[in-house]
């Protein structure tokens, strides 16, 4: 697939996957891209997965038509991108291998080489001329290992961003970007919002017509569209107004309030209110939805003096990634001692910018008419 006249695309869609980094359920697969500029001399951005070096080094000799590469640019180290470094490395023995010295450290652990006779280290700044090509690397350490770097293609105007801007899915995939950017972003990069800020405001200052990203498609419009979600995301700013429920019930009592707060929001005109459960959905979606909307209520039972595991895990996850700056409601239900809404709150202490509702809604193993009102609180603070 050509990208420009120069740049081609020779990465694999990865069909038989069905978790990556065995956690994300990835029901379209994944796509492990890898690029080549062919100029005077030859640049192949980044390997593959180890599933599909085959696949990918016939790719490059499809690509290149007979002529050999110079350089094998190395900008992130997950095996995703890197397994097929050493197969390349013994493919193209007169091939340079470029990347951070980070990079290099993490190859001498994968392959337990780091090419040392054919290194090229790069940093900040830094440049390739490959002919008319010419290539600025940009560091980006924590986006997200330390060792990240980007490459900047000032001929075709091409950002080749690493696992930014990525998306679960293979490239024959017929999704649309957002979610599962959305899904892929808060899973995966989400704790790093800061550096991702710091990398968006040296992108500011390129001049990007495209976006070459290591997972998912080629961006050649719009790219306002996508540069403004990643702020958005890596800000930890809601992206819609709304509330999302999410809940784990054992006899269906709290359950019942869940829907009957549902109902009430959206007789009073809730924008939007999307509602989880727990115990059932993929957990890396509700995740995504906590950090979507602008408001979240937590909705769980007391489980042995503590809080029901799905919800506990739920709520690390958030943490884990810097979940901030939204408005928080709860729910607990217990039959003799409900402390749900204590647990959760000290678990939410490390989060920042967190407004509680003034109403917490406690159901003593079932709804009644003190704890129907009090949804109605609840229902009223949150529009």
């Amino acid at each position: 697939m050509k990208i420009t006249a120069d740049v081609k695309y020779i990465g694999v869609n990865d069909r038989k996957i069905d978790l990556f980094e065995g956690q994300y359920i990835v029901p379209e697969g994944m796509a492990y891209n890898s690029y080549a500029i062919i100029d005077e001399k030859i640049a192949i951005m980044d390997s593959v997965d180890a599933g599909f070096t085959d696949e990918w080094l016939a790719n490059i000799e499809a690509a290149l038509e007979g002529r050999k590469p110079d350089y094998l640019i190395v900008q992130h180290m997950e095996p995703d991108h890197s397994a097929s470094v050493k197969h390349f490395a013994d493919a193209y023995p007169q091939a340079t291998i470029v990347s951070s010295a980070k990079a290099f450290v993490m190859m001498k652990n994968f392959f337990g080489t780091d090419f040392a006779e054919r290194q090229l280290v790069v940093g900040e700044g830094d440049k390739l001329t490959l002919g008319k090509h010419e290539l600025t690397f940009v560091t980006a350490p924590m986006v997200h290992w330390p060792e990240v770097i980007v490459t900047y293609d000032s001929t075709d105007k091409i950002l080749f961003s690493a696992d930014g801007f990525g998306k679960f899915g293979a490239l024959d995939a017929d999704e649309d970007w957002a979610c599962e950017a959305r899904r892929y972003y808060i899973g995966i990069v989400g704790k790093y919002g800061a550096q991702v800020q710091a990398l968006l405001k040296k992108a500011a200052a390129l001049d990007i017509e495209i976006i070459c990203p290591l997972h998912g498609p080629i961006l050649t419009e719009n790219l306002g569209y996508y540069i403004n979600l990643y702020d958005i995301w890596s800000s930890y700013r809601p992206e819609e107004e709304g509330v999302m429920i999410a809940y784990t019930s054992v006899y269906s009592n709290t359950k019942k309030a869940v829907m009957l707060l549902e109902e009430k929001l959206k007789a009073l005109g809730c924008p939007k209110v999307v509602v989880n459960d727990l115990a059932r959905c993929d957990m890396a979606e509700a995740v995504e939805d906590a950090f979507r909307y602008s408001k979240l209520v937590l909705a769980t039972t007391t489980y042995n003096a503590d809080i029901f595991p799905f919800m506990r895990e739920f709520i690390n996850h958030l943490t884990e990634r810097g979940y901030q700056n939204r408005t928080v409601g709860m729910i607990e239900n217990g039959t003799w001692a409900p402390m749900a809404v204590k647990v959760m709150k000290g678990m939410l202490e490390k989060s920042k910018n967190l407004t509680y509702t003034d109403t917490t809604v406690k159901i003593m193993s079932a709804l009644n008419s003190e704890s129907e009102a009090q949804l109605d609180a609840l229902a009223k603070e949150l529009v």
